[in-house]
């Protein structure tokens, strides 16, 4: 795995995420209740032995900036390097990043000067757990110039993916970014009985190096999905590799909601618990939170918590989370504060306040929400925005640093 570099996209603007990335970048997001999503990627680049890897920023990176510096440093024995390459404009090119393929190839000059055989190149906004070495097998075993990681997705999936085609071999002869044409999906159908009939690519592949810098070269379109893959189908031996896992792509705000929920469960179908495979975050050297006379059911509370005579169901309970006498929450993902006290804000403490009652929210870090406040989305709305929420999928998003006054119901 030393002849493996990592490049980590760290994402566009993440206008499907909004209002969570109103002042972060898609991987600065934070999920689990502690985690933010570019430590998936990362910590899976380290569980596998992949120890070289650069991040590539450009859309309201200031937070992904100070996560990863605060938390992913390598002693000068262990050789590794997490290097952040931030769109820049050159005397050479003027333009910001185009897309995933335009941002490696803006910094392809300093990819050519790595000693390494090939790339592995990964998004920054998905939950999974993955051991990379594996991949790297399935790429060297097939004599492949470029590996494409692929998944099983149901008939209603197929317009969010790119799908593709493989021969007996597992070699991919076709691929289609996010079709919606019936009859281009029929000609993708793997089986007429399975409940996911279609293969999709995760966005994850590994490329020779030689490959990758005369891919990018010879075809200067900006995106890796829509236009350099189907044209590395053409020209080079691409093969699958076919991941069993969990996976999830944390492209909307439903499927980050359902993802963090998911986490809350007994038997949940993914979990940050793994001792031989662990997940990376910053260390806070926070205390462990005190919860009094309160009822819990199925919900994830993390460090430095105070939840007083409350009633949970089915939440994610972020750091620093203060939840006052009274309160309900249920199907909520609680982000917490990055501090225990309010910046500018006097009349509402930080944190959720007596008799509030929240169902099927999110409420982003730093949430003042007052007395007796309902947030049950009562006119049962799919889209809606607001200078103090915003919904999205019928789900109650309550933006970074929102202030809800008392008796507010939302």
């Amino acid at each position: 795995m030393r002849k493996t570099a990592a490049i980590v996209l760290g994402g566009g603007q993440g206008t499907r995420l909004w209002p969570l990335t109103r002042f972060r970048s898609k991987p600065a997001v934070p999920i689990g209740g502690k985690y933010r999503l570019v430590d998936v990627p990362l910590s899976n680049c380290i569980n596998s032995g992949i120890k070289d890897i650069y991040v590539l920023t450009q859309f309201n990176s200031l937070s992904l900036h100070r996560h990863i510096f605060s938390t992913y440093n390598f002693d000068r024995f262990s050789s590794g390097v997490v290097e952040i390459l931030a769109a820049q404009q050159t005397n050479d090119n003027q333009y910001w990043f185009q897309g995933t393929a335009d941002a490696v190839r803006q910094y392809i000059d300093h990819f050519r000067q790595l000693p390494v055989d090939q790339f592995i190149i990964l998004a920054g906004d998905h939950l999974y757990r993955m051991d990379y070495r594996e991949f790297i097998r399935t790429h060297e075993e097939n004599e492949a110039d470029v590996t494409i990681s692929t998944y099983p997705i149901t008939a209603e999936q197929v317009p969010g993916f790119g799908i593709l085609k493989v021969n007996e071999g597992g070699r991919i002869t076709r691929f289609t970014e996010k079709p919606v044409e019936s009859d281009i999906r029929d000609e993708f159908r793997l089986a007429e009985d399975s409940p996911t009939p279609y293969l999709a690519s995760m966005g994850i592949y590994v490329f020779n190096r030689d490959v990758l810098l005369d891919a990018l070269e010879n075809h200067k379109e900006d995106d890796f999905g829509r236009d350099i893959i189907p044209a590395a189908i053409k020209d080079y031996k691409v093969h699958a590799h076919a991941f069993e896992g969990y996976w999830e792509d944390i492209g909307t705000v439903k499927a980050f909601f359902w993802a963090n929920v998911k986490l809350t469960s007994l038997k949940p179908p993914f979990t940050f618990y793994d001792d031989a495979h662990p997940f990376y975050t910053r260390l806070r050297s926070l205390p462990g939170s005190r919860i009094n006379n309160s009822e819990i059911h199925e919900s994830l509370i993390n460090e430095g918590c105070f939840i007083n005579n409350a009633r949970l169901s089915n939440s994610v309970i972020g750091i620093r989370s203060v939840i006052r006498s009274g309160a309900e929450l249920d199907h909520v993902v609680c982000m917490g504060a990055d501090l225990y006290t309010n910046l500018g804000n006097e009349t509402v403490p930080l944190g959720v306040g007596e008799n509030t009652i929240i169902r099927s929210a999110i409420l982003d870090k730093d949430v003042s929400i007052g007395k007796n406040v309902q947030i049950i989305n009562k006119d049962k709305l799919e889209f809606y925005d607001d200078d103090r929420y915003s919904i999205r999928d019928g789900i109650v998003i309550i933006p970074k640093g929102a202030v809800i006054p008392d008796g507010m119901i939302i």
